[in-house]
């Protein structure tokens, strides 16, 4: 088997080196390519052979990887006469771990059927230290048995190779996952922001929060009590509750002159909430309103629930 890694930048050359590691020793090659051939040094020391470009690569691999900084290089990477689609094999498997455009990923989708390719758009998550260390998970978004073909050389790479659905689905789930982290980075400044000028030094406030029930449990653990089987009663707090304290955190941050843009809007729904009728529920029947503004239904069948609870608390 030989196979292809395109795209030695910070990720890439960690995950590059690990694939070599992974199946070197099995008597597999690793071609490799970057727009710096002297990206791939280490590389080709370690035994990797160079491609001088895309084209050349993929007219010699079984399965290819990249990992590149977004649509415009994957799209590079692609066409013309020296990209991927210029000289991939029938049956060859191209999985992009880059952050890419869903949209893209399904155009090009059609161009890698048409050569009789499987492309999977398969982004990565666990920043520079889990590409080094191999704790990485891998969203894969296409061809399911194609997937389970390949999924021991994916292995090599990351440690949570996950199937997520059709093409695209693997983009999606990463633009869901990061756009969620800079929401709640944003989200701590604020708050912690009102903290600190309310006269809490920041390591106080940091070791409080740590051990509160956010700290406690991470925040897509929560997910599964009420949002994902859209069930808010009984409450675990009233949404009367949480419409005070938010008011309360509103009122000092006027007070100390903090913006709390995120947190008006917190309470703006909390507001709808409680105009509703819906004190008595769960503060996270909130929740609700977006996804009706989304125009989205969100029920998932407990007993999958469950499953996939029992599933992620089993060790690897």
């Amino acid at each position: 088997m030989k196979a292809g890694f395109i795209g030695l930048g910070t990720m890439g050359a960690k995950m590059a080196a690990n694939l070599q590691k992974g199946i070197q020793k099995d008597g597999h090659t690793v071609v490799v390519h970057d727009v710096r051939r002297e990206s791939a040094a280490e590389h080709i020391r370690n035994g990797a052979v160079w491609a001088d470009s895309p084209a050349a690569l993929a007219a010699e691999c079984d399965i290819i990887f990249s990992s590149l900084p977004g649509p415009v290089e994957f799209e590079a990477v692609s066409y013309g006469d020296t990209g991927l689609l210029a000289g991939i094999r029938n049956g060859a498997a191209y999985f992009d771990l880059t952050t890419n455009s869903p949209t893209t990923m399904r155009k090009a989708h059609v161009e890698y059927e048409r050569k009789g390719a499987f492309l999977f758009d398969a982004p990565v998550s666990g920043g520079p230290r889990g590409a080094a260390s191999g704790k990485l998970a891998i969203w894969c978004g296409g061809d399911a048995e194609a997937f389970e073909k390949w999924k021991p050389v994916l292995d090599t790479i990351g440690d949570a190779a996950k199937y997520i659905g059709p093409i695209g689905a693997g983009s999606v789930a990463k633009l869901v996952h990061n756009c969620y982290g800079y929401i709640a980075t944003a989200a701590a400044a604020e708050v912690f922001s009102m903290g600190v000028k309310a006269g809490i030094e920041p390591l106080a406030i940091w070791e409080a929060v740590r051990e509160g029930a956010i700290g406690r449990r991470g925040a897509f653990e929560s997910m599964t009590d009420q949002f994902l089987p859209n069930k808010y009663e009984p409450a675990a707090f009233a949404l009367r509750l949480a419409h005070k304290d938010v008011s309360l955190a509103t009122a000092l941050g006027r007070e100390l002159n903090v913006p709390m843009r995120l947190s008006n809007l917190a309470l703006a729904d909390l507001s709808e909430g409680l105009n509703r009728g819906w004190g008595h529920r769960d503060s996270r029947s909130i929740m609700i309103l977006q996804t009706e503004r989304a125009g989205v239904e969100i029920k998932v069948d407990p007993q999958r629930l469950a499953e996939a609870m029992e599933k992620k608390a089993k060790p690897s």
